[in-house]
């Protein structure tokens, strides 16, 4: 318990840090980081780390995608999209299986496509957030990542006092039907309280405190579902955790696995003006 304190406490500091500087490359080079690292974990875990150019071009693509953005936002090099390097990425990727085509199957490209995909797709929507929202960005990507990581706190309380009905027992044994209740009606009220706590500080954006508890209820939903999926490919693998990088809490999957679906949800959301409105 006491490494797992100190790995949060670290990784909240340095999130804070990264957050300070949103509007520069170090928040962009930090999601590249992420996706990179994820991707490194999910290709080990799956053992598809031995197909060394195949990895190269993924973990390309996903940099690029976060990078290019600050490239953008000067107007630089805005004919090269994610419409070209998405195209040249897949290509590369098939162009490689055709070739080595005898050595592997179909399935080693397409997954590695696919997750590629899945990854960078997610985590790219932090970075819209940030570019989308000037005046509320910051509290925009805090919000999503509180609404992907506090239902835990919820759930494993209520599943401590109150579970008795086991949820998935074959995927996630400590998981039960009550301790998803109780997750999800307190992830709502996280939510509310936070950004109830915005709109008093920041007057200039008009926070619709409704739709956000209901939209924290269904993070914690929707949050479970990447959280179940990355728990199904661990047991498949039969591997504990898909990394170590925070002591005590595991790789950057097991922290990034609910964010993958939670991130793209919230940004819908946003974009749609369902959460605030700028005055």
């Amino acid at each position: 318990m006491k490494t797992r304190i100190i790995s949060a406490a670290v990784a909240i500091v340095i999130a804070v840090l990264i957050l300070a500087l949103a509007h520069t490359w170090v928040f962009n080079l930090a999601i590249a980081a992420i996706a990179v690292g994820a991707l490194y974990e999910l290709f080990k875990a799956v053992g598809l780390v031995k197909f060394r150019p195949e990895c190269c071009a993924c973990f390309a693509f996903a940099a690029v995608n976060c990078l290019l953005p600050m490239v953008y936002k000067h107007g630089f090099f805005t004919f090269f999209n994610v419409k070209l390097y998405g195209f040249i990425f897949v290509t590369a990727m098939l162009l490689m299986y055709l070739k080595n085509h005898s050595e592997y199957a179909y399935s080693v490209p397409f997954t590695m496509i696919g997750m590629t995909l899945l990854v960078t797709y997610s985590m790219s929507t932090l970075i819209k957030l940030i570019s989308m929202f000037p005046d509320c960005g910051r509290f925009a990507v805090v919000l999503t990542l509180a609404g992907a990581w506090l239902a835990d706190s919820g759930a494993y309380f209520a599943g401590t006092f109150f579970g008795k009905h086991k949820l998935c027992p074959v995927i996630s044994p400590k998981k039960t039907v009550e301790g998803l209740i109780g997750g999800t009606v307190c992830n709502g009220v996280f939510l509310l309280i936070i950004a109830a706590i915005y709109s008093v500080i920041n007057k200039g954006v008009e926070v619709h405190l409704f739709a956000i508890f209901i939209a924290g209820m269904f993070c914690s939903l929707v949050g479970l579902v990447g959280d179940l999926s990355a728990s199904v490919i661990k047991r498949q693998t039969q591997i504990k955790d898909y990394g170590n990088i925070m002591p005590g809490h595991g790789g950057i999957m097991d922290r990034f696995d609910s964010v993958l679906l939670v991130a793209p949800f919230m940004f819908y959301l946003f974009s749609q003006g369902a959460l605030v409105t700028l005055g």
